[in-house]
């Protein structure tokens, strides 16, 4: 299990980094995305989408589990978004949110995530849900 953790911290060390060309270490070609099949490319697409949203997301994990094939984390974002994001408008505003994300591991590498984002600690902060979220 340690070396799960320890393949999620380099996971998050890489998000971090923004280091896109190294996600295939920990992220599967067919890798799913809340029941959506996303592949890496379109994993990654989304990742990318996020971090020019707002440059200074950082995924810091707040609570962290594992077992032999899952990952569970509570990851906590204090960032200042830039553009729209999550169906919000930006404000300039720095804002508070976490993510509750499930990651199912095969081969060492993640091939599923379940991943719910505390909007209503978004909208308790100010920030106003955009006409197309």
């Amino acid at each position: 299990m340690s070396d799960l953790l320890n393949v999620y911290r380099d996971y998050l060390s890489c998000l971090n980094d923004r280091r896109w060309s190294d996600l295939d270490h920990y992220v599967a070609d067919a890798v799913v995305h809340n029941d959506r099949a996303l592949g890496l490319a379109g994993y990654r697409a989304m990742l990318e989408a996020d971090t020019e949203a707002i440059p200074d997301l950082r995924f810091v994990p707040e609570i962290l589990l594992a077992d032999d094939r899952v990952v569970s984390c509570r990851l906590a974002f204090d960032c200042t978004p830039r553009h729209p994001f999550l169906g919000f408008e930006a404000t300039g505003r720095r804002v508070s949110f976490a993510e509750n994300v499930f990651y199912r591991f095969d081969g060492g590498k993640i091939v599923r995530v379940w991943s719910v984002i505390d909007r209503d600690a978004i909208s308790r902060q100010g920030f106003e849900r955009s006409l197309n979220p």
